[in-house]
């Protein structure tokens, strides 16, 4: 089967390799139909690592996908061949303790998509995922919808974490593909006062499409004074969604006294910094949103609900040979690029 896998920095290629086979009862074969590129396949792309996790030449990466199946092992009952599906990336062993205290998204034994030293991603034709894994979805819905549950999925986490309140004042910082994921799902807890912020004009004018109160650019604003001048009493909740140390600054300032941090974007760097006086003085409770945590049938349904647009964030189509294109395309962030699609098959 063809893959695009990562063979350098900012190089990838066109490769035969071969075609996966179901060897357990649990297993489904998927034709991968729609893949998303994710900012973390970026990283991998553009810096060959995420902290720990560094490529080993070559890798195929990809994990925001969706697919059909072709065929499925004698145990597997969720679904059957031609369904369509969407697909859950991180793959847990169920008996560790961290799967039986519900947290199969920090397993000890995790596997994910597209992570180096744990499974090959979706860039490719097929792909052999456990029954687990694999969502099918009803015929209103798109591939590309399916795919994007992945990023919203995260999104819906995010506002679970932060036990959003109606009413609730809300920052969200980085209003790229993640950020406007974690918008909708504060929007569908009845949170309406939303500030987002993000260095590119376009995102930040879809974000209010999307239903963001207010907007701001960073470059361009001093977004502190900006939100506290609107918001005296300063925010309940920030999620920093772009991984920015001044993000995270401007987090601390606008939050009010027992407000609530919510680190969702992965930043670049090994280490980022607090104001120790302002985190204590203010009692900010600080919590880190790892991926997504049963929350892939959540985000399906408010696809499903219809209240956003969710097939107007895909801002560009690539074939699978031209998936380098695709690749430079987000890292540059140019043409407006929002959500790159590649269309496998």
């Amino acid at each position: 089967m063809k893959a695009m896998a990562l063979t350098g920095i900012n190089k990838m290629e066109l490769v035969n390799i071969p075609k996966p086979q179901i060897s357990k009862p649990n297993e489904v074969l998927i034709k991968i139909d729609t893949m998303c590129v994710c900012g973390s396949d970026i990283h991998y792309y553009t810096t060959g690592r995420i902290g720990g996790q560094v490529v080993e030449y070559p890798f195929t990466v990809g994990h925001e996908c969706s697919g059909i199946v072709e065929s499925i092992g004698s145990a597997v009952e969720r679904v059957k061949p031609n369904d369509r599906i969407a697909i859950e990336p991180a793959v847990s062993c169920g008996l560790c303790d961290q799967c039986n205290s519900g947290r199969p998204h920090t397993c000890r034994s995790l596997l994910f998509l597209g992570c180096p030293g744990q499974l090959p991603g979706c860039l490719c034709e097929y792909l052999i995922m456990p029954e687990s894994c694999c969502y099918p979805i009803p015929d209103g819905l798109t591939l590309y919808e399916a795919a994007f549950s992945e990023p919203l999925a995260i999104g819906v986490y995010a506002a679970k974490q932060a036990n959003l309140q109606p009413g609730a004042t809300v920052g969200i910082f980085g209003a790229g593909p993640i950020g406007l994921c974690t918008l909708m799902a504060a929007i569908n807890q009845n949170v309406t006062d939303v500030y987002i912020t993000d260095k590119l004009e376009y995102r930040i004018d879809l974000a209010k499409q999307f239903g963001a109160k207010w907007g701001g650019n960073p470059i361009t604003q001093n977004i502190v004074e900006s939100i506290s001048n609107l918001e005296p009493h300063l925010l309940d909740v920030v999620f920093e969604c772009c991984g920015d140390q001044d993000a995270l600054d401007q987090s601390l300032q606008l939050l009010k006294p027992g407000g609530k941090l919510l680190i969702v974007g992965i930043p670049e760097v090994d280490r980022v910094s607090f104001c120790i006086d302002e985190l204590r003085r203010k009692e900010i409770h600080v919590i880190n949103v790892r991926r997504q945590n049963h929350c892939v049938l959540s985000a399906l349904d408010l696809i499903q609900s219809q209240r956003f647009k969710i097939d107007e964030t895909a801002t560009h189509i690539f074939p699978l040979k031209q998936a380098k294109e695709a690749f430079d395309l987000v890292s540059e962030y140019r043409d407006g690029v929002f959500k790159a699609v590649i269309k496998v098959t």
